[in-house]
């Protein structure tokens, strides 16, 4: 009996299926199945589709018609295709009834037009913005955007001069500023007034002077500058950091980065393994054997295979690290003779009790390449995996091959796992 009231609700389901398709609810998408999904999940799918692009998807079936109108608005205004022009925006948000998620505006080659958005904030459709882009834009509009978006999750900044102003963002999580101009002692009023940030992304961020940085709730700081220029981030209180991340720091760079107080930072780099190239601070002394940063777990390090003992000395500042990757460059580089070398008698602490995983990016199998692996597979001795990124894709006789110059059988962990993979560059 119980069977049999099973099939006939599955096939009264089937027929109310086949009633609403017949009916044109879903027209004749009988195999649309992202047509069936709540009207909920397919604004959300709406939303993150530029503004023509969700605009245009009305036409798809009658299924669809409404969808756009109560969507999250997802608004991207430029005189540049693909942006809403600045002349369609006032007709869209007087019609759009559902809420708004993002609004982009680049100000770039629109001077006459820089005073508009002053009008469109205020209204109903963008009442509760989530996030907030805004590039090119004077200082007075820039300040009075900000006022207006106060209560975003998610702001980027490009291409702008920050002048004083009273600055309040209660719920912003993720700010990121490319080529923007700040004044040294603004910067800190422009944290101060993020109460909820956790992630800030600076990429050419001209500031005269140093960088100063509090924050009570940052946990990712990714810091980033011009090529060739000298830059200083001075981390004074970031009691809930964990990563801090220098990509692209080159070779002829001078940055300088003090961490006076982060006492959960857990990732770092990459960085060049140059002297003089990066220099990290504990506290008011560089880090060192002597002055070491047992929080950090993982560390990334760009290096010619010219300088293992380089590295490992680098490796002696962070006692309790268990991951390391290592890029290797293609520069040539003298070799490390001048660099202490490595004496079995005072060993690495991180190689004996804490380093787990190791990677090496753009590993080409040079002679010197496969000597600088094999010091981690004789030496790490809780060691559980090993990851070889190459180019081409490696035979199990060129896997054999390496596994016997890298003397695996003589590894110092026996739980040592190693793998090589192909990486498309």
């Amino acid at each position: 009996m119980q069977n049999n009231k099973e099939a006939a609700g599955a096939a009264e389901s089937h027929g109310t299926a086949g009633k609403r398709a017949r009916s044109g609810d879903c027209d004749d998408t009988a195999n649309d199945f992202i047509s069936w999904l709540p009207d909920a999940v397919l604004g959300t799918i709406i939303s993150l589709l530029p503004t023509k692009d969700g605009g245009r998807t009305r036409v798809l079936s009658r299924r669809w018609r409404h969808l756009w109108r109560s969507a999250p608005l997802n608004l991207e205004v430029s005189i540049r295709p693909p942006g809403v022009p600045p002349s369609a925006v006032s007709q869209i948000i007087s019609q759009h009834h559902g809420p708004a998620r993002r609004f982009s505006f680049h100000c770039h080659g629109a001077d006459d037009l820089c005073a508009q958005p002053e009008s469109w904030l205020p209204s109903r459709a963008l009442a509760n913005l989530q996030e907030l882009d805004i590039a090119y834009a004077k200082p007075p509009l820039l300040a009075s955007l900000l006022r207006s978006a106060s209560n975003i999750l998610v702001a980027k900044i490009s291409h702008c001069d920050f002048k004083p102003a009273m600055i309040n963002f209660p719920f912003l999580k993720k700010l990121s500023l490319f080529c923007v101009s700040i004044s040294a002692d603004l910067f800190p009023r422009l944290l101060s007034g993020c109460h909820a940030l956790e992630s800030l992304y600076m990429t050419n961020v001209r500031a005269v002077g140093c960088i100063r940085l509090r924050s009570p709730t940052i946990r990712t700081i990714i810091f980033r500058h011009s090529y060739g220029e000298t830059a200083e981030l001075i981390i004074e209180d970031a009691p809930r950091l964990v990563r801090l991340l220098v990509p692209y720091c080159e070779r002829k760079d001078s940055v300088t980065i003090r961490v006076i107080r982060a006492p959960n930072l857990q990732i770092l780099g990459p960085f060049f393994v140059v002297v003089s190239k990066l220099l990290l601070y504990q506290g008011v002394s560089l880090v060192s054997s002597t002055n070491s940063m047992p929080t950090l777990k993982v560390l990334a390090l760009k290096s010619s295979e010219q300088k293992l003992h380089a590295v490992l000395n680098i490796l002696r500042w962070f006692p309790c690290l268990e991951k390391l990757c290592v890029i290797f460059h293609t520069n040539r580089e003298m070799n490390d003779e001048n660099e202490p070398q490595y004496d079995p008698l005072h060993p690495i602490e991180c190689l004996e009790t804490h380093l787990k995983k190791v990677v090496f990016k753009s590993f080409e199998g040079y002679a010197k390449q496969v000597d600088f692996a094999r010091f981690f597979v004789l030496n790490a001795k809780v060691l559980d995996k090993i990851e070889f990124e190459v180019k081409n894709h490696y035979s199990s006789g060129t896997v054999a091959s390496k596994h016997k110059l890298l003397q695996v059988e003589n590894r110092a962990s026996r739980e040592a796992r190693f793998e090589f993979r192909t990486i498309s560059y």
